[in-house]
């Protein structure tokens, strides 16, 4: 680079004076330019009138002279007008294109062609024009010896002196043009005044350029210059840590702000390289007391810095071999993370095992970052070392912890499944879950808790496990398809970071088989205990359906034959007979009959009329008055219908034997069975007191203990009650017994009441 291009771009002030003195040189060229053309055509259109001003003063003076055709006089005139100072010739040419006269003194006589330039200014228009304009008339501009010549032509009208026979001469009157005045008129003097025009706009123009330059750089100097070098001297100063001794204050343009503002960087800057100083101070505190081991390493590995854990640590020293002093090494090891961040310039991390010191083992997470010098250059690198040795002890204790609850989660007697709360997929089972449902885990995997179970009755199942309700009772299905019954345990938990179901599964089906032969037992009990009342209750329309038949025989043993009426009658008492004991016995044999555990919508009020009818002719025999307080349109509750009947049964016997108990000791007691049902939005309550014996306050906890009874002994089995708790429990209810004040029991049945799904 050339030392004048170098000089120019280190000077602000040039480089700004430079643009602004070309734009300004550019205005006033182009303003001096336009000034002179305009002047130009100024004077050159004052040439063309001037000239056109001659030609008509020269037709004037020649006009008395063509009236009377003085030929001398007129050659006299010519002659006189071609010696004017601005004229170069003059001529006068007829119609016929011949030069009369000129000023030139050669001998007229030539002739033009209609073409040449003086005739084409009338005869270029079609038909030739009689007055053209002054631009027509101007025919040509010529430069002869460097002067410009405007060339111009003048019509001779034909006058009427000219056209009367009384004339000196004779033209007809038709004839509008008699020939041209033709004139060369010269511009010197117009000449004169544009170059002198001309050179007096470029002595203003130059005058202007200089003036308006060393004002502008006056300006720059002052305005700019100066104060950039001020500012320069007060950046300097900053930028030796020194504070200036004064800045420019007053100013209020961008120069004051920017000194301003370097004042303000610079006081900034101060306090910054104050705080920076600080900082690495601290740093390198934290450098020596970092509670890991930090190195700084060169590519080969050799020890350039270390902190004061380190130096604890180990027996090394600057210059020493990393892997030598980590492990006692005669070689880099074989995934050496610092290799790796010089290899690629970025942080690397790794997990590696050694021994400190003192011999005792360690474990580290070992990160490597890259240092760079001020160029950019990959000079070292640094290796922190987190000694992790308690986290992988406790790691280890974690996985044999892990490995016994594993071993225990598959080991339990029973099916776990871990089961996702968001979709009800299952994530895992144990071993008691693949033995159970009869197929791998794999496929068990790929199931969802819906698959688990066996028919459309699992919603409310499902809602309950999903709340992480218990389910006491429900049906799954195994991989061949065979159902089974299974209560549920539900807990929330997490798993693998994931919100997860915890769903023990136990098989009840061999629990569920034996309670229903305990409640069969208990059903043929009863049925035992009823034997007597029931037989006496068919007895009773046998007798009628006997009696009957004894009066149609006596009327057929006198040889008549019994009256219409009369046979009709008996016909119809017998029908109602046999009615009756047909539902005696299907009451009993429905009574009777396995239940198959299927809950439905039931009634309360009507499952305790139908026991209540069932029993009837037996309390009616013992005199004992059966009351119903029953509140009407009474919710459903779900339970099998077969089994509450059961229940209730059981209450009406053990209210009876009770009521018996006690007549034989006060033969005056009121017998009476008060049944009482009513309902909330929650549950169906049923209360069922009688007046009998009562028992003992103290006995109220094992009242419901399987075999426990207060009957003598032969008369009761102590079943009906336990079986009646059960049948209670399973379908979500309670059952409570209390004495009454008066004597007697009461039992309390409360029942949940059936919601949709």
């Amino acid at each position: 680079m050339s030392p004048l291009l170098t000089f120019i771009r280190s000077h602000l002030s040039i480089k700004i004076g430079i643009p602004l003195a070309v734009v300004l040189f550019g205005c006033i060229f182009v303003w001096a330019g336009f000034q002179v053309a305009r002047e130009e055509r100024f004077v050159q259109n004052a040439g063309v009138k001037e000239a056109d001003r001659v030609l008509a003063t020269a037709r004037l003076g020649l006009d008395y002279a063509m009236l009377l055709n003085s030929r001398e006089d007129i050659r006299a005139i010519v002659a006189n007008l071609g010696r004017l100072p601005e004229i170069r010739e003059i001529r006068i040419i007829n119609k016929a294109g011949q030069v009369m006269f000129t000023s030139k003194g050669e001998a007229p006589g030539s002739r033009l062609d209609t073409s040449a330039a003086p005739c084409q200014v009338c005869h270029q228009l079609t038909p030739p024009a009689v007055s053209p304009t002054l631009e027509h008339r101007l025919y040509a501009r010529e430069t002869v010896g460097g002067e410009q010549i405007l060339r111009i032509v003048g019509p001779i009208a034909n006058e009427p002196g000219c056209t009367e026979p009384a004339g000196c001469h004779f033209h007809k009157d038709s004839e509008q043009i008699l020939g041209v005045l033709d004139i060369a008129f010269s511009l010197r003097e117009s000449q004169s005044l544009i170059e002198e025009f001309k050179e007096n706009t470029v002595y203003l123009a130059a005058l202007v350029f200089g003036a308006a330059i060393l004002t502008l750089f006056l300006v720059i100097f002052v305005l700019i210059k100066r104060p950039l070098s001020r500012i320069e001297g007060e950046a300097q100063a900053w930028a030796k840590g020194k504070k200036p001794v004064s800045i420019d204050e007053d100013r209020l343009d961008e120069i004051g702000q920017l000194s301003r503002a370097i004042h303000q960087m610079g006081s900034d800057l101060i306090a910054k390289n104050s705080q920076i100083e600080l900082q690495k101070d601290l740093y390198q505190d934290l450098f020596e007391g970092v509670p890991c081991l930090v190195t700084v390493q060169d590519r080969n590995l050799r020890l350039l810095r270390f902190n004061r854990s380190f130096a604890e640590k180990f027996n090394a020293s600057v210059g020493e071999y990393c892997f030598k002093a980590y492990k006692n090494l005669d070689a880099p090891c074989p995934s050496c993370p610092v290799k790796k961040t010089f290899e690629t310039g970025r942080s690397h991390t790794t997990e590696e095992t050694g021994c400190y010191r003192d011999g005792t083992r360690a474990d580290w997470i070992v990160t490597t970052s890259p240092v760079y010098d001020s160029e950019g250059n990959l000079v070292a690198a640094m290796e922190m070392c987190l000694d992790i040795t308690s986290r992988k002890d406790l790691e280890l204790a974690l996985r044999r912890s892990e490995k016994k609850y594993f071993d225990v989660f598959n080991n339990v007697p029973g099916a776990v499944f871990v089961i996702d709360r968001d979709d009800l997929s299952v994530l895992d089972c144990n071993r008691g879950a693949v033995a159970m449902y009869e197929l791998p885990r794999g496929e068990l995997t790929k199931r969802s808790l819906h698959d688990l179970f066996y028919d459309e009755r699992r919603d409310a199942a499902m809602a309950a496990v999903i709340d992480g309700q218990d389910v006491e009772q429900a049906r799954h299905v195994t991989g061949d398809g065979r159902p089974f019954f299974v209560s549920m345990h539900t807990s929330f938990s997490e798993y693998a970071g994931r919100r997860v179901l915890l769903v023990t599964v136990a098989d009840i089906t061999k629990r569920l088989e034996a309670e229903q032969q305990l409640i069969q037992a208990g059903k043929m009990a009863t049925l035992g205990e009823m034997a007597t009342g029931v037989a006496h209750e068919i007895n009773q329309p046998l007798c009628v359906i006997q009696t009957s038949v004894d009066l149609v025989r006596r009327h057929l043993g006198r040889g008549e034959a019994p009256p219409l009426p009369l046979l009709t009658r008996l016909t119809d008492l017998i029908g109602n007979q046999v009615d009756r004991a047909a539902r005696i016995i299907g009451h009993m044999r429905e009574f009777g009959r396995i239940s198959d555990h299927e809950a439905e919508l039931v009634d309360v009020g009507g499952i305790a009329r139908r026991s209540v009818e069932f029993f009837a002719e037996q309390l009616a025999l013992r005199g004992i008055e059966t009351e119903f307080a029953l509140a009407e349109n009474l919710p459903p509750v779900r339970i099998d219908p077969n089994r509450l009947e059961q229940v209730m049964i059981n209450l009406l016997v053990n209210a009876r034997d009770a009521i018996e108990e006690r007549a034989k000791r006060e033969p005056a007691c009121p017998r009476r069975i008060v049944i009482k049902a009513t309902a909330n939005h929650d549950a169906v309550k049923v209360r069922l007191s009688d007046t009998g014996a009562g028992f003992p306050k103290e006995l109220a906890a094992k009242i419901f203990e399987p075999f426990f009874t207060t009957k003598e002994i032969g008369k009761g089995t102590g079943l009906g009650l336990s079986i009646s708790y059960g049948i209670i429990k399973d379908a979500g209810g309670d059952i409570v017994a209390a004495k009454n004040a008066e004597g007697g029991a009461t039992f309390y049945i409360r029942l949940p009441v059936a919601r949709e799904g």
